[in-house]
């Protein structure tokens, strides 16, 4: 990662190649990676969770030191940690990928789809959970086509935490899980 700030002049190695690196074309391809950021949404929800989290902790100092008994403070502590697990999980949840596959990533279930699995990937209009609520919105969704899947799961939605309003993000990411895929389809892992 450059830091120009160590620079002496303010200008690192990477500004002088003059064009941007893609996000898979470093060395490392076993690790998996989002080939997108986060979005406002899911870092807002998980940074009110933290939040939330953090006010159970102190309640669950002021219960134990107040004499509130053991197995008041343990299930204080013990809702603060499932709540600090949930930011966290939320921050993970989405399509990761790696050069061995395609992988889906939600708050509860996670599913990898080998490469040389995938059939195609495809952006579609259809109705899209709003949020992941229940109410469904006429929009955008990824779906991949995959070897013994009969109906295709939806990988991104332009209505998701991460793209909710973010059109031109949900193009490049639904792009560049496309190179992913036409990259390692073909080449046996």
């Amino acid at each position: 990662m450059p830091l120009p700030f160590l620079t002496a002049d303010g200008v690192s190695d990477a500004d002088d190649v003059g064009d941007e690196v893609l996000a898979h074309a470093d060395d490392d391809h076993d690790r998996w990676r989002r080939p997108y950021r986060p979005g406002p949404w899911r870092v807002a929800i998980a940074a009110l969770l933290l939040l939330l989290s953090a006010f159970m902790l102190l309640a669950t100092m002021i219960v134990a030191f107040a004499g509130g008994g053991w197995a008041g403070a343990g299930s204080c502590l013990a809702a603060a940690l499932a709540v600090l697990a949930s930011a966290l999980q939320m921050l993970r949840v989405g399509v990761w990928v790696s050069r061995t596959g395609l992988r889906r990533v939600g708050f509860f279930v996670t599913r990898t789809i080998p490469w040389n699995e995938v059939t195609g990937l495809r952006t579609v209009q259809q109705p899209v959970r709003w949020l992941g609520l229940p109410r469904t919105v006429q929009g955008q969704a990824l779906t991949v086509s995959a070897r013994g899947v009969e109906e295709p799961p939806v990988l991104l939605t332009d209505h998701n935490a991460d793209f909710l309003s973010r059109a031109e993000a949900f193009d490049r990411a639904s792009d560049a899980v496309e190179a992913w895929a036409e990259e390692y389809r073909a080449v046996p892992a």
